[in-house]
């Protein structure tokens, strides 16, 4: 069927349109984004409620959402601004970003000003803006967390990975580092360090991050520490490697991880005085596009960041119910045969499965995606597979977050359970029964394979 248009002449149908090539959905779109998909993380936790709302039993150990609640004193300080409209300043709120700095000072040691921060709806915005204004090569490990890359790929940067192995738990090591660095030591880099780890749940020694601190500095590199799990660090001795290389490293954070919000979409970077001018070109560029962070949300930020008695009890007690859950499900896995270290920080683990590769073999199981299917099938148990954190397909590798539990339950009970005193596998059966239950199923289904 062919219409007209208003003066008479033929225009072409609906029909027409989705046949011709010039209006193909996927002719006009930037090459560098087709044949993404969306975050894998994201996707995982949309398919899980999928499953759950037909009725199946899923643990959802995919995506990696705090299960504690955001500290009440900083929702009361939410409450109070909800009146807050207008636009606050491109950089931040001043009372904020002060308060960052305040926070590096006081628990880094990092000397730092309201103006060498910027605040951002999530430190995942930040982190596109600072590849967006920063033209050079994006340096991240292998495993790592599952945007760093499609960012780039977004943008058009050029990605180098970064081989690590679990016999070191994980960890980018210097020599590596120097290696890659060295081909073109002139050439432009944005190197990634992220720890405690998104995937794996390991963190840097003192003496690690000194010396990677040493060839960033050779190499003249931008380092972006992404300490957004640092306060996560289960003996709550985070240490910042801002503190061996101060010139050259921007330390991205904000509230999602630590403080339980991650749906409030803050985030903050704060630069050395040296990287002004790529603080300036972000505030540019985010004057362009999302103006300034939500104002309710920046007021109440303000608490969170100034700390005090009942957030420093808020994150001992987190950081205990997190260290007990990690450590049982490490040993029941590794008792099962999986290769898994115990974690040091966040909420994650990184069990690589190829100990069982015969037994998964005989089951049709060549590769993480097809062994977290299986897995999801016939356990209910969603987790990611190692090939969306950037491992090899054919490497039997796969993330899972224990947070599927009562975050708030489990706090007031740890409150109740005398610091000092492990929390118990009873404990964890009682208040986090969830992640008990998924460790239960999955180390059956291991050992029937």
């Amino acid at each position: 069927m062919v219409s007209r248009d208003r003066d008479g002449g033929a225009t072409a149908s609906h029909e027409e349109l989705a046949h011709d090539a010039r209006f193909a959905p996927w002719v006009h779109l930037n090459l560098n984004v087709r044949g993404l998909g969306q975050s894998a993380t994201l996707a995982i936790n949309e398919r899980s409620r999928r499953l759950q709302a037909e009725g199946r039993q899923i643990y959802r150990l995919g995506l990696g959402q705090s299960p504690f609640p955001v500290p009440e004193c900083v929702v009361e300080s939410l409450r109070a601004h909800a009146g807050e409209k207008d636009y606050l300043p491109v950089q931040g709120l001043p009372q904020l970003r002060s308060a960052v700095a305040d926070y590096y000072r006081r628990r880094q040691g990092i000397e730092r000003s309201g103006d060498d921060v910027l605040v951002g709806p999530g430190s995942k915005e930040l982190m596109f803006l600072l590849q967006l204004v920063y033209y050079g090569d994006l340096v991240v490990p292998t495993p790592s967390w599952v945007s760093y890359a499609p960012q780039a790929r977004i943008i058009g940067r050029h990605v180098s990975w970064v081989p690590t192995t679990a016999t070191d738990g994980w960890p980018i090591l210097p020599e590596e580092l120097d290696r890659v660095c060295r081909a073109d030591p002139d050439r432009p880099r944005l190197v990634v360090l992220n720890y405690p780890s998104n995937p794996t749940g390991q963190t840097y020694s003192v003496e690690a991050l000194a010396n990677l601190a040493e060839v960033a500095r050779k190499y003249r590199v931008i380092l972006l520490s992404d300490e957004i799990y640092g306060e996560l660090a289960h003996d709550g001795g985070h240490v910042s490697i801002a503190r061996f290389y101060p010139e050259g490293t921007i330390i991205s954070s904000g509230l999602s991880k630590w403080c339980g919000a991650g749906g409030w979409r803050l985030g903050t970077f704060t630069f050395p005085s040296s990287l002004r001018w790529l603080l300036d070109a972000m505030k540019v560029v985010a004057s362009e596009t999302f103006t300034s962070t939500s104002a309710p949300i920046q007021y109440a930020a303000v608490r969170a960041f100034e700390g005090g008695d009942e957030i420093d009890e808020y994150l001992m007690n987190a950081r205990r119910i997190l260290k007990a859950l990690g450590n049982h499900m490490q040993k029941r896995l590794r008792d099962a045969g999986v290769m898994v270290d115990p974690p040091e920080g966040g909420f994650y683990l990184f069990p690589d499965f190829g100990s069982i590769r015969q037994q998964l073999a005989r089951n049709g199981i060549t590769s993480n995606r097809v062994l977290c299917e299986a897995m999801l099938h016939a356990t209910g148990v969603a987790m990611l597979p190692g090939e969306d954190f950037g491992r090899p397909a054919d490497e039997l590798t796969a993330r899972l977050a224990y947070v599927d539990f009562d975050g708030a339950g489990a706090l007031e009970a740890a409150r109740r359970t005398p610091y000092g005193s492990d929390l118990n596998e009873a404990f964890i059966r009682e208040h986090c029964a969830p992640i008990a239950e998924a460790t239960d199923v999955l180390t059956e289904w291991i050992r029937k394979l």
